[in-house]
């Protein structure tokens, strides 16, 4: 159950922004549960011959970090009703090194008979945003 009440919510509020690392090792233990262990995710020479800078994080788990933002704020990841991005760009994460997620949300609008919220987010790197047309629906408690 959500911890955020619908009453204490209005359209444009926005929602604590967060900042995630994401390592090569977020991306092994990635790619062990969700079974993808394209060459791109995990090996710099394959990345590149096939034209990407470096090796490239999961789009999914790129998706899923940036949820995060919301699932901490309502309290509950089962709150989640609906989730859809557009991925801009790819997140590049370099050997060695921690790649900083940056994401800021904003409440989009309201359903009081449905009880939930839509939020935007805004994911990026670098300044360079990697998620657009982020939105997130999310049933509220009453």
């Amino acid at each position: 159950m959500s911890n955020v009440k619908f009453a204490d919510i209005e359209v444009g509020m926005p929602i604590p922004p967060q900042s995630f690392d994401i390592q090569r090792v977020s991306m092994v233990r990635y790619a062990g549960a969700s079974g993808d262990f394209n060459p791109i995710h995990w090996s710099e020479e394959f990345a590149t011959n096939v034209g990407l800078p470096n090796v490239i994080a999961h789009g999914m788990l790129t998706m899923a970090i940036a949820a995060r933002v919301v699932t901490d704020w309502v309290g509950d990841p089962g709150a989640v009703v609906d989730y859809g991005v557009r991925f801009t760009r790819p997140v590049v994460v370099p050997y060695g090194a921690d790649t900083k997620l940056e994401v800021t949300g904003k409440v989009r609008s309201t359903d009081e008979e449905a009880g939930t919220a839509v939020v935007d987010l805004s994911a990026s790197v670098d300044g360079q945003t990697v998620l657009a047309q982020s939105r997130v629906t999310v049933r509220l408690a009453k």
